[in-house]
Parts: C-alpha cells; sequence; structure tokens
C-alpha cells in the first residue's frame, strides 16, 4: 500500500481502516467479545479514541509475524474467557466493508455445523497460473473454485488445537484442513473485499458512503 502507516491504520472516510471493521464487528448483537490482536510495538493505537465502540472490544498486544502466530496467540490469551465449544470468528482487519447481514449469515448457517467454515465467494474470473518470465503456463478450470473470506468461524478448542499443529498455513480453514476436517463454504459478498492495493482503498470508500447514504435515505423515510 505504500505511505509510513501500516495498512489497518490507513484514513478511510476520516477514520482509521480498522475503526470500519470494530465498528461493523462490535455491532453484531450475538457477539459477546471483540478481541483486537495488536503487535507487541504497536504504538499507532494508542493515538486513537476506541470508547465509543463500548467495552466488548479488548486490544491483545500479542501480534506475531504472520496470520497464524496472530490468531494463535490471541486464542492463547484468551484461554481463561471461552470455554472449549465456544464459537470463535476470526477476521481480516483490512476487511472494513464487512456487513452486519454477512455476520448474521454465517452465524446462522454454522450454528449447528459440526466443523464451521468461513464466507467465500465463487471464482468468477479464469485463472492463469504463470510461469518464471511471466508467461502463460496454463489455465486453471475455475469450476468448484472460491475466494475464501472472513470472518472465519471455528470452535475454541478446534482452531487453537488445529494452529498448534498447523502454523505454514494462510487461513484458518487451511489449520482446520490439515487436522483432516472439511470447513463449510457460506457464501458472501463481493462487497466484503480485502484492501490490498490503492485501487481497493478506493472501493472500500465507495462502498461505505453509498451504505451512509441508503441509511440515511431510510431514516429520513421513517414517519
Amino acid at each position: 500500500m505504500g505511505g509510513g502507516l501500516p495498512k489497518q491504520y490507513l484514513p478511510l472516510l476520516g477514520k482509521p481502516l480498522i475503526h470500519h471493521t470494530l465498528a461493523a464487528l462490535c455491532a453484531a448483537p450475538a457477539i459477546e467479545r471483540v478481541f483486537v490482536v495488536l503487535s507487541a510495538d504497536d504504538t499507532e493505537w494508542a493515538r486513537h479514541d476506541w470508547s465509543f465502540l463500548g467495552t466488548r472490544l479488548v486490544p491483545l498486544f500479542c501480534g506475531g509475524p504472520t496470520r497464524a502466530d496472530s490468531v494463535l496467540g490471541g486464542l492463547r490469551a484468551i484461554e481463561n474467557e471461552l470455554a472449549a465449544t465456544d464459537w470463535v470468528l476470526v477476521h481480516d482487519a483490512a476487511r472494513p466493508c464487512v456487513a452486519d447481514w454477512q455476520i448474521e449469515k454465517l452465524m446462522f448457517e454454522l450454528a449447528d455445523d459440526d466443523v464451521g467454515g468461513l464466507l467465500a465467494m465463487p471464482v468468477a474470473d479464469t485463472l492463469k497460473r504463470v510461469d518464471e518470465n511471466h508467461r502463460v503456463a496454463d489455465t486453471v478450470p475455475r469450476e468448484g473454485l472460491w475466494y475464501a473470506q472472513t470472518p472465519q468461524m471455528f470452535r475454541y478448542a478446534m482452531l487453537r488445537r488445529a494452529l498448534e499443529s498447523a502454523r505454514d498455513v494462510t487461513d484458518e480453514a487451511a489449520a482446520i484442513e490439515a487436522v483432516g476436517l472439511r470447513p463449510r463454504l457460506v457464501e458472501g459478498d463481493a462487497a466484503n473485499r480485502k484492501v490490498t492495493w490503492p485501487f481497493d482503498l478506493l472501493f472500500a470508500e465507495w462502498i461505505l458512503r453509498r451504505r451512509e447514504e441508503e441509511g440515511k435515505a431510510t431514516r429520513e423515510e421513517l414517519p
């Protein structure tokens, strides 16, 4: 992304990007606590006022060099606050456009699932595998392929055990897969996009502005 700030603190509609992410999670009625896992040397967090998000928000300064390390560090830090069978949702800080209906749909569809699962989207694009010269090596069939998103939702003990034994993974579902289980895919929405490139920040701004305008119009229509 460039710039001097970590991506999660880049300005988005006048607030840090992570503000929008946390606000969406803290507003979900079914979520009891929101833990934000930060680097031990994070100094930017203290520069902002997070009190308006309520008492459910708890910062944990135990982040590691990888996503798996950070999630596992967070799970270890809260082991005395959760039961083994409590559901845990893991969400990317860089997905500020997650909507309330997406969170609710994920929790509803997985409530009685034996494994858990994640939000995802079917792949719509043609996929190419490239060689070392950036020439097409072959075309990858897209049938049955999905883009993994977050939140990803699993039982506390199951997820912790999976991450303890499978550290070289890029998401929680992969850790669950590594121990022989099959997470369920819950179809989400393309708006729940991860901010990776500069354009993604503009896309997120457009989505959030549109939702704000729609919400304002709905409130004005109420008697």
